[in-house]
């Protein structure tokens, strides 16, 4: 069971969130304002936020921007919720870190379980087994901090470009489609538009600078992490 906090100005739905939610067994905080939501992230971080994007005094998507950009508050999840459905809304909030993004109205019970994927994936990703530093050729990943180096520089990552590294670093030399990628690292559904995948990639690959060569393209297929760091490094230009 988590501790959620819901970003939400709309009285009647916040009520909705918070009593589905405490009902599946979570700790709910409340807030209508961003700045209001910013505070009680920083008060009292949550295993998740619930962040509506339509807000009286700022954009959900500062929020968003902000707690991603804040070392304290990066590593928590962000659902988004929006009454808009255009790609580019979903594209920009995926860019922005967040974890999955739902349109309303939705189905408190879908909802719900886009909430359970999250949170097993903030999990597993916290085991033990996970927290062991690792070193390869240029680059140097912290799994337990969710932060990355290169050549001692540290590099910042969103939380969902820190999974997409991991999960192509941890399958190394194996090719990952998008629809196998859009499943295990973003949870949705391989029918759903690929274009998020690239943009995930090409971000990726411009913030990890001259160790982008470790990241190959398979044209047609997918995406390829090297097992050589030594030829992907001396190809770089």
């Amino acid at each position: 069971m988590a501790r959620i906090l819901v970003i939400e100005d709309e009285q009647d739905l916040q009520h909705v969130l918070a009593y589905n939610l405490r009902l599946a067994g979570h700790t709910v905080a409340s807030a209508c304002k961003g700045q209001e939501g910013l505070a009680l992230s920083h008060a009292q971080p949550p295993d998740l936020v619930l962040l509506d994007l339509m807000l009286p005094d700022m954009p959900g998507t500062d929020v968003c921007k902000a707690l991603k950009g804040d070392v304290t508050t990066r590593h928590i999840p962000v659902l988004m919720l929006t009454a808009r459905g255009e790609e580019i809304d979903r594209v920009l909030g995926f860019e922005l870190g967040a974890e999955d993004y739902v349109t309303k109205p939705f189905s408190v019970r879908e909802l719900l379980l886009r909430i359970q994927a999250i949170l097993r994936r903030c999990q597993i990703a916290k085991l033990p087994e996970a927290e062991a530093p690792i070193r390869f050729g240029l680059l140097r990943i912290d799994p337990g901090a969710y932060r990355v180096w290169i050549q001692d520089q540290e590099v910042q990552l969103t939380s969902m470009e820190f999974r997409l590294l991991m999960t192509l670093y941890e399958r190394r030399n194996r090719v990952q489609t998008r629809a196998l990628l859009l499943e295990d690292v973003w949870g949705m559904q391989a029918d759903t538009e690929t274009r998020t995948v690239d943009t995930h990639v090409k971000r990726l690959r411009e913030k990890l600078g001259i160790a982008e060569g470790y990241i190959e393209t398979v044209r047609g297929v997918g995406y390829r992490f090297v097992t050589d760091p030594a030829p992907a490094a001396s190809a770089i230009k």
